[in-house]
């Protein structure tokens, strides 16, 4: 598979930078455009076994919750949830992920992931329409991600790699 490419600044398109902070009990964290503006806001829930983060806007609105499977065998799951409690869509990994592939499931449009979330760059598609170019960060105490968008787009994409976060935090911590 070929690199997937970074879409040109611009076009309607927001960037924002997804950061977990390097010591947080919650698994809480801002989420910021490229001037530092706080966009949205990561709470988590002090030793939640899913997992559980709750993604809020900028006024402090409930977007989504999104949380782990309560038990993984093989296979990680993780939900996301619209901010009335309504499931959105599913993200698991597969059995023996050497190849750091995450399948997006039970939504309303096909969401595909081009690349592999743990590489340096991906595509977010939807309906075969690139909505998202996602870049990692290879920060040495953090996980660190670049999302660019369209500010319509952003709460979910958001909430999409706060559940593949999860779910790769999950595999590797138990």
């Amino acid at each position: 598979m070929k690199k997937a490419a970074r879409a040109p600044s611009g076009r309607g398109l927001m960037i924002i930078n997804i950061k977990n902070k390097i010591v947080s009990l919650r698994g809480s964290s801002d989420i910021t455009d490229t001037e530092g503006n706080k966009v949205f806001t990561v709470k988590g829930k002090v030793f939640s076994f899913r997992r559980k983060k709750f993604l809020y806007d900028k006024d402090g609105r409930l977007l989504f919750r999104i949380q782990n499977k309560f038990i993984n065998w093989f296979v990680h799951r993780a939900f996301i949830f619209d901010g009335e409690g309504n499931k959105v869509c599913s993200v698991k990994d597969k059995w023996f992920n050497v190849n750091n592939e995450y399948f997006v499931y039970d939504c309303k449009d096909e969401i595909k992931i081009d690349g592999k979330f743990m590489s340096r760059d991906s595509r977010i598609l939807r309906n075969g329409e690139v909505i998202g170019f996602l870049h990692r960060n290879f920060d040495i105490l953090r996980d660190s991600f670049q999302l660019e968008a369209q500010p319509s787009d952003l709460p979910f994409l958001a909430a999409l790699i706060i559940a593949l976060d999860n779910i790769v935090d999950n595999r590797q911590n138990g």
